[in-house]
């Protein structure tokens, strides 16, 4: 058997987003040398001073005090400017990547199919999007700064101190690897305790956008109570897992603050016995020890500090990774071609589907063909797969089995973009995006004229009442169009298919949710938007496809019968029943 390919570290995938800003980083590194430099040379200075103070013959001048001064006032005006650098334009890098990996994430959800949003919460994808690239920011900025300025600190920390003492040093930083031990103990929990209080953070998001969105259903069924338990609930499961993982986020501080002390009874202890021996240790650079090891605990304390932007950051990376390597079923074949000069013909052959490996199959070789320029209604109980055929054709989902094609091609072998440019879709739920009744037009075609949208408009019999609207065109819509009447918003959403203008139309009980007057007008306008197009429909009122070329009654087993609405209705058949008791 095959071994997959094992992939990278999400850590070593992450690296490559710092390429377009290396430039930037190598100076922020510079920066951080710097302000480690100016850090490091306080403690030589102070034994420098300590030492000619001794009385060892040295003479200590006012000169030298203020020529030592003026050096390190020098000092700390580049540590400024340098930390300036790292606070202002390193920070600015870490946007950067965070908006590079937001517009990957956003470009990659586009692709991925409906199966992966049939199974995956909006609320959950938002807080990626948002939440979990937020901390990146401060990770992508921080997370080589602060370990490139540790490295520094602890090497030249080392070599110094070891030129004062061998032993002594030696003591002190054999302390470093039990504590690094303890820490990675704390640190992997509190990683684990992020990422489920991310994921957590993301249900209970998708919670609070579910009731949002359905404020008027809850109000209409007056459970409000109910809404608001089923928020404390998720409310405080986020916070006991954030409570656990602030408990070990307080193991890892306190273990830390307890080893910081315990290195400085190490050097105390051990330098005072050191010095008691003569010339083990000098008074000096006993002195200079207990700063450097000052300093060495401030990096540690940073480190600490850092340690929960870092495990943020972690799990903003890994969650980010995970989107990323879900594969998008439904792509291009590598020879795809383009779908040019479209007549409309459409053609399943043996086509099997079904929605989850686990279900029985929507459709079973399935097989039928649509002339070009035909309009056909599809027919039958629910469940029998109609809704199904016409996701279908534009492969929204992909078949299990069996060929579709268009003009002869199959449609696996033709680019996504040219085959979904040529098909117009309408269907029950309308989609209004937030915005204007003309730009929710124009998103039929990006970049028409004001001219053709108003064309567009009148011939979905749309321009009269947009012109009743407070501002006409320019009239606010609300979010998925909730200002608009069903009626209204369904003849802008034909509207722009009237300006997408595709030589195949599919109607998806296009009028099944509108009162009779609605109905009507919509009726008309989708008679006006099927001349001369291929045209699918999906219908319940089955009064709205009399005058269909043709017929397909579908049902579990298939095409059960196919026929004009005459020649269906004298067989007496499945469609005779239907008919006589909903549509007559």
């Amino acid at each position: 058997m095959k071994n997959k390919k094992k992939k990278p570290s999400r850590l070593r995938r992450f690296v490559p987003y710092y390429g377009k800003y290396k430039g930037i980083m190598i100076k922020d590194l510079l920066c951080a040398s710097l302000t480690t430099i100016c850090e490091l040379i306080l403690p030589l200075i102070v034994r420098e001073l300590t030492t000619r103070m001794g009385g060892d013959g040295v003479q200590l001048t006012v000169n030298y005090i203020l020529i030592l001064g003026a050096t390190y006032l020098v000092l700390r005006i580049i540590d400024s400017a340098a930390y300036y650098y790292m606070a202002s334009t390193g920070h600015v890098m870490g946007t950067k990547i965070e908006t590079d990996m937001r517009r990957d994430l956003f470009s990659h959800l586009q692709l991925l199919p409906f199966k992966y949003y049939d199974n995956t919460k909006v609320g959950t994808l938002m807080s990626r999007i948002t939440n979990d690239l937020f901390d990146v920011t401060e990770f992508a900025h921080h997370c080589p700064e602060e370990f490139f300025i540790a490295g520094i600190k602890i090497i030249v920390s080392f070599a110094i101190l070891c030129t004062m003492n061998v032993p002594l040093t030696l003591i002190v930083f054999a302390v470093i690897p039990p504590m690094a031990f303890v820490l990675y103990y704390f640190n992997k929990r509190m990683r684990e305790g992020f990422r489920k209080q991310r994921e957590e953070l993301g249900e209970l998001n998708a919670q609070v956008e579910d009731s949002l969105l359905g404020v008027r259903v809850v109000r209409s069924f007056a459970n409000e109570d109910m809404e608001e338990k089923k928020f404390r609930e998720g409310n405080l499961r986020f916070l006991n897992i954030k409570a656990k993982n602030y408990k070990y986020m307080g193991g890892f501080a306190s273990t830390t603050r307890f080893f910081e002390g315990f290195m400085y009874i190490v050097v105390v202890v051990a330098g005072a016995l050191f010095f008691l021996k003569g010339n083990a240790i000098s008074a000096p650079d006993f002195v200079a020890y207990l700063l450097y090891v000052t300093t060495l605990f401030a990096t540690v304390r940073r480190i600490v500090e850092f340690a929960e932007q870092f495990q943020r950051g972690m799990t903003g990376i890994d969650r980010f990774f995970e989107v990323m390597d879900t594969e998008p079923e439904i792509k291009d074949a590598e020879d795809a071609t383009e779908l040019e000069n479209v007549k409309g013909e459409i053609e399943f052959c043996d086509v099997t589907f079904s929605y989850c490996e686990d279900n029985e199959d929507v459709l079973q070789n399935v097989s039928f063909k649509v002339k070009a320029g035909e309009n056909v209604a599809l027919v039958g109980p629910s469940g029998g797969g109609k809704t199904t055929i016409c996701s279908l054709i534009p492969r929204f989902y992909e078949a299990d089995s069996g060929r579709i094609t268009v003009d002869g091609n199959d449609i696996r072998k033709v680019t996504l973009k040219s085959l979904r440019s040529k098909v117009g879709v309408v269907q029950q739920d309308v989609y209004l995006f937030s915005g204007s009744v003309y730009d929710n037009i124009e998103y039929g075609a990006p970049g028409a004229t004001k001219e053709q949208i108003i064309e567009a408009a009148k011939l979905s019999g749309a321009h009269d009442f947009i012109m009743e609207l407070p501002n006409g065109y320019d009239t606010y819509v609300g979010e998925r169009g909730v200002k608009l009447s069903g009626g209204q918003k369904q003849r802008i959403s034909i509207a722009r298919v009237f300006l997408k203008n595709p030589p195949i139309l599919l109607l998806d009980e296009a009028t099944s949710a509108l009162d009779n007057e609605s109905e009507f007008l919509v009726q008309n306008s989708l008679q006006k938007l099927s001349q001369g197009r291929t045209t699918i429909t999906v219908a319940h009122r089955l009064t709205t496809i009399k005058n269909a070329d043709r017929i397909l009654v579908i049902t579990k087993d298939g095409i059960a019968e196919e026929g004009t609405h005459q020649e269906l209705m004298e067989k007496q058949g499945i469609y005779s029943g239907l008919y006589s008791a909903y549509g007559g």
